[in-house]
């Protein structure tokens, strides 16, 4: 069965909320079974300085677990959904440390990169997500 946007962002968010990496892996296996290939890996640092990294560590992860092929038009793809991620939440994360998790999600043309950061504020600790989506060719 082939599902939407909505679904494939809706798998991401998941993955990016996921606690542990029991539950991560649990969903990861939910998700699997119903065509949708996914992974989520954590991060953390000061954001501005922390945005490159972030996005490699979501190319990295995508291919590692066979989320994307190494190609140009999919690690774009997931570069592009993770900066759009991160653009939204630029306002409240800029000058402070971030710490969270990535969730990618992929069925057939469609990617979403979900981001789900704590930001420090001292012991005020605020929270943001952040969704991004494109579409890739998909070759099987």
């Amino acid at each position: 069965m082939m599902f939407g946007s909505k679904k494939i962002a809706s798998a991401a968010i998941k993955m990016a909320l996921s606690e542990n990496r029991e539950e991560e892996n649990q969903l990861k296996n939910e998700l699997s079974k119903i065509n949708i290939k996914s992974v989520a890996v954590d991060i953390g640092g000061e954001y501005e300085a922390s945005i490159q990294k972030i996005v490699e560590r979501a190319i990295v992860a995508a291919k590692r677990e066979g989320v994307i092929k190494e190609n140009h038009h999919d690690e774009g793809a997931i570069a592009g959904a993770t900066r759009e991620a991160l653009s939204q939440i630029l306002p409240k994360a800029l000058g402070f440390n971030v710490g969270g998790k990535i969730g990618v999600a992929r069925q057939g043309d469609h990617i979403s990169v979900a981001v789900f950061l704590g930001i420090g504020l001292v012991h005020l600790d605020e929270v943001a997500i952040g969704l991004g989506h494109r579409v890739s060719p998909y070759n099987q």
